[in-house]
């Protein structure tokens, strides 16, 4: 059973940093890359990060560019999102994803259940 479990979401005020965690179990981790999305209120889910088991290049939506930074630890079987100089337009219901491809083509094939990241300014 495919299982990816998020924690490390919660309410922190503008500039402040939190880290985001994903516990992965039931597949064979490395076939996928790992990605993180959002979705704020009202609107659609949207791609963050994307985070590769080997160490291959990530991808990062504009707006969080030299902000966030998505990682793997293979050993712990887990993926990481550090969220750094946090802003109020960050706050959305952040997921983690096992899926294929990189950038704009990833393609989700597992969905976590999604920590609630509120930024108050």
């Amino acid at each position: 059973q495919v299982q990816l479990v998020e924690s490390g979401g919660g309410l922190v005020q503008t500039g402040g940093s939190l880290r985001l965690s994903c516990s992965v179990s039931g597949v064979a981790f490395s076939h996928y890359t790992m990605a993180w999305f959002r979705q704020p209120p009202g609107k659609e889910r949207v791609l963050v990060a994307t985070a590769v088991w080997n160490g291959g290049n990530p991808y990062y939506t504009d707006s969080v560019k030299g902000r966030f930074t998505a990682s793997t630890d293979s050993d712990a079987s887990s993926v990481y999102l550090q969220m750094t100089r946090l802003k109020a337009e960050d706050t959305a219901v952040y997921y983690c994803s096992a899926g294929s491809g990189g950038g704009l083509g990833y393609v989700s094939h597992y969905w976590g259940q999604g920590t609630q990241v509120t930024v108050s300014s």
